[in-house]
């Protein structure tokens, strides 16, 4: 992608996911910590589809999820940022951006997903101007919610996925850098 972004951050390095990111991708969403927040995986495959519309997004709507890596560092330690998605769950939640963020289970806790959120937060609403972001985030995930809260968006609705995964469903309308 031609002039494609990087974000830094005081601690992180965000930037477009490479096929050799994949392998660590795997690894963390495979991770029992992190994987059960994620629903029923049918395994690499089912992680590669996930890997390539991620990185796709990029190419069709010109943003889509970053890699990150600890600043000086070559370790991928998860991926965040606003993706394009369309999953079947009603005219307010599809065809949207869509925030998403997954950090490697020893990660969690630590800022991280807040520092790189607000990162991949801030650039979207510059480069696609403050406009209206989805996120869903799996029952339980008290992480996360609470980081969906601090980056203000609100709940919309509870729903549950084909699956059977019960979700919250939330919504960040407009806001702008600043207000993160």
């Amino acid at each position: 992608m031609k002039d494609a972004p990087q974000l830094l951050t005081d601690r992180l390095e965000l930037r477009l996911p490479v096929p050799a990111d994949f392998p660590a991708i795997v690894e963390i969403v495979e991770h029992a910590q992190t994987a059960r927040f994620l629903g029923p995986r049918s395994g690499t495959p089912d992680h590669f589809m996930r890997f390539c519309r991620n990185a796709g997004s990029w190419l069709l709507y010109g943003y889509g999820m970053f890699t990150i890596r600890l600043r000086g560092s070559e370790e991928v330690i998860g991926n965040c940022g606003v993706f394009h998605s369309w999953r079947g769950l009603g005219e307010d939640f599809d065809d949207s951006p869509e925030a998403g963020w997954t950090l490697r289970h020893d990660q969690v806790g630590r800022g991280i997903g807040r520092e790189a959120m607000t990162a991949a937060l801030g650039w979207f609403d510059r480069i696609h101007g403050p406009r209206r972001v989805v996120c869903m985030i799996t029952a339980g995930n008290e992480p996360s919610l609470r980081l969906a809260g601090k980056l203000g968006f609100a709940s919309m609705r509870d729903t549950v996925l084909p699956d059977g995964d019960a979700v919250r469903l939330f919504e960040r309308v407009g806001a702008t850098d600043h207000e993160i």
